[in-house]
């Protein structure tokens, strides 16, 4: 029995890749449009450039170089991937009828990823240092830095983790986590939740029968579609004119309107306006305070602001100098 695959031609590494893979399939579920599920369809295919190694006692399957895992148009690529195994239920291990290797009669439960990681779809992209797919749970765990996932109309950045969970239409968001809307309108909190429209919904339902794929899938190249942001902690949306900021808030795609709750700051240039709630045209840019029972709203205005900002520095200063010298002198 071949245990490793190491010093070999990276064509014939290839090729051994996909022959120990093709066993390790999922059994097949209900078929389901998500954006970068891995967790439905068929066989998951496994290729690298630098070596496979397979750990039979343990049910690992380790790809160095280039590894990269395929499955139903989903693409997970990185340095190192590590493809974890096991019996399929009702199957003792290593126990396959008319099969050569424990392999065939396995499925994949879980898929580790190291070091340049991306996983991409026709529309979608993410992106992280490190990932941990969990096919039980059906949800990708990004950690690293530079995390990103972008969809056609929307990118979504994080500092310390970012959450996919396709089953749930969900992504969540955590640490210095912001979210860039299509046009160009930015919410900033700790931690942000997006939901995503159900592909093959409201959307797909306006277009024609014959303009959707088969088999109820997402029509190509729409992708994943934003519903809703939820915002906690130091939210913070800019707008061309204003900068609001709360405790927290929530946006929706739909509509472009953003409502924040506590400690709500309106702040235009020194003029700052203060509450518990507000609500943000994010497409007009126009934000609103809103009176709460029992609440009072606040304000601090600048009177001719704009007037001074407009005189070039030291003009003032100029000014009141010319001022006193002429007070000084007699008529």
């Amino acid at each position: 029995m071949i245990e490793k695959h190491r010093g070999l031609p990276a064509a014939i590494l290839a090729a051994c890749a996909l022959l120990a893979a093709a066993p390790l399939a999922l059994a097949p579920r209900a078929a389901a449009a998500q954006a970068l599920d891995l967790s439905q369809g068929g066989p998951v295919e496994v290729t690298a450039t630098d070596g496979i190694e397979w750990r039979q006692q343990e049910q690992v399957v380790i790809a160095r170089g280039n590894a990269r895992a395929v499955r139903q148009g989903v693409t997970l690529t990185a340095d190192r991937l590590i493809a974890r195994y096991r019996p399929r239920a009702g199957q003792p291990a290593g126990v396959s009828p008319g099969a050569d290797t424990p392999m065939s009669g396995g499925e994949i439960w879980r898929l580790e990823a190291e070091g340049n990681v991306r996983i991409d779809s026709a529309t979608d992209h993410a992106e992280g240092d490190r990932a941990i797919y969990d096919m039980d749970q059906s949800v990708l765990v990004m950690t690293g830095r530079a995390l990103k996932l972008t969809t056609p109309g929307n990118t979504l950045t994080a500092r310390d983790s970012m959450e996919y969970w396709p089953g749930r239409r969900m992504a969540v968001a955590r640490g210095a986590a912001v979210v860039v809307t299509e046009d160009q309108r930015r919410i900033a909190a700790d931690t942000l939740v997006g939901y995503f429209l159900e592909q093959g919904g409201a959307r797909r339902a306006a277009a024609p029968a014959a303009a959707q794929a088969p088999g109820g899938a997402a029509t190509p190249g729409q992708g994943s579609q934003l519903e809703r942001v939820e915002a906690f902690g130091n939210v913070e949306i800019r707008t061309p004119g204003e900068v609001v900021r709360g405790d927290r808030g929530v946006y929706s795609e739909v509509t472009g309107m953003a409502r924040l709750l506590g400690g709500v700051r309106i702040t235009r240039g020194d003029n700052q306006l203060n509450g518990q709630e507000a609500i943000v045209n994010m497409r007009s840019g126009v934000a609103r305070l809103v009176s709460t029972p029992g609440q009072r709203v606040q304000g601090l205005i600048i009177p001719q602001q704009g007037q001074q900002a407009l005189q070039p520095q030291g003009q003032g200063q100029r000014q009141q100098s010319q001022g006193q010298q002429s007070q000084g002198q007699p008529r």
